[in-house]
């Protein structure tokens, strides 16, 4: 196993932000943070509006830097852009978008299928590494109730910075798919780390469901995050948004929910309560199947952990850019 020291992770709050329209779910008794996290936000669903953002929380990225981005499955209908990303990608000096095969059936399931697809699917103005094709490390999980470490891609260590760049929708297991669900199960390897994160010993693949599977997802992220340290951030994408993973392609549900814009934080679960909490505030008709799919699989249990885990702050600033 890996001897990997762990960097410094964020400094925990334990709110959320006042006034916001969100679930009695989310709500807990514990003293509000003194400090907001700062996420950054414009309706501006671009390529030009993803550099602006990305432009507010860039202070620390350097070296060769990590793109992690769902590329999608064959005619991928739901994700990010391409051209949106080669924007991004052109300012950057050295950047690589980066994957790991899946645990389910699909041409991403094995290396060669996989970066076959990934020219298929127009991949192909940057570098690209399936992270997972020379093999795993394992990532320690500090205070972790599940694991003590779970399997990731092998050269997640190549990279000094990782950007997580999230298309946010809904999830069929985690109820979201915010920058969390992206860095964890999105980063864990495809023969060994996702198979911690879904199957119970000697129980079925997909074994592990509801409150459980969320703080699978929450231990495995705090392990990218306190790796990555300060070197990390976040921008979550709200267009298109599915009540499925783009792992669906072609068979994800059409949107029901309206395109918000694009946030952007240096705080894993800021931006995905910001996300959340953006959801909960549209009118009842309009954000019914996407709050649905969140609350039958306990989604929100995602932010409840995650702040259980010191892995950010629940209490915001939503700042236009």
């Amino acid at each position: 196993m890996s001897g990997i020291s762990r960097r410094n992770v964020l400094k925990v709050g334990s709110s959320i932000l006042a006034g916001a329209i969100i679930s009695n779910n989310i709500l807990n008794n514990k003293a509000y943070a003194k400090e907001k996290s700062d996420v950054y936000f414009t309706n501006d669903l671009s390529g030009e509006g993803l550099k602006k953002v990305y432009s507010y929380i860039n202070q620390n990225i350097s070296g060769k830097i990590a793109i992690k981005v769902h590329t999608g499955e064959p005619k991928a209908p739901n994700i990010i852009p391409r051209n949106w990303v080669k924007s991004l990608t052109d300012t950057l000096k050295d950047a690589t978008i980066v994957e790991c095969n899946v645990y389910y059936g699909s041409p991403r399931q094995n290396t060669e299928s996989h970066y076959k697809l990934l020219k298929e699917n127009g991949w192909t103005f940057c570098k690209t590494d399936i992270m997972d094709s020379k093999g795993d490390i394992y990532l320690p999980v500090k205070n972790g109730k599940h694991f003590k470490e779970v399997a990731f891609g092998k050269s997640i260590t190549d990279y000094d910075s990782m950007v997580v760049l999230t298309h946010f929708k809904g999830h069929g297991m985690g109820g979201f798919g915010g920058s969390l669900k992206n860095i964890s199960v999105g980063c864990a390897s495809g023969k060994t780390g996702k198979k911690q994160l879904h199957t119970p010993v000697g129980g079925s693949k997909w074994g592990f469901t509801g409150e459980r599977f969320m703080e699978n997802m929450v231990e495995a992220g705090s392990a990218i995050t306190d790796y990555f340290g300060k070197k990390i951030v976040y921008i979550n994408v709200l267009r298109n948004m599915s009540i499925d993973c783009d792992c669906v392609g072609v068979g994800a549900d059409e949107p029901t929910i309206k395109d918000m814009g694009i946030l952007a934080s240096t705080d894993i679960l800021a931006i995905d309560q910001a996300s959340v909490d953006m959801i909960y505030a549209l009118p009842d008709k309009d954000k019914k199947d996407m709050v649905n799919r969140i609350e039958s699989r306990q989604g929100l249990h995602q932010l409840v952990y995650m702040e259980k885990m010191g892995m950010g702050n629940r209490q915001y600033k939503l700042i236009n850019v």
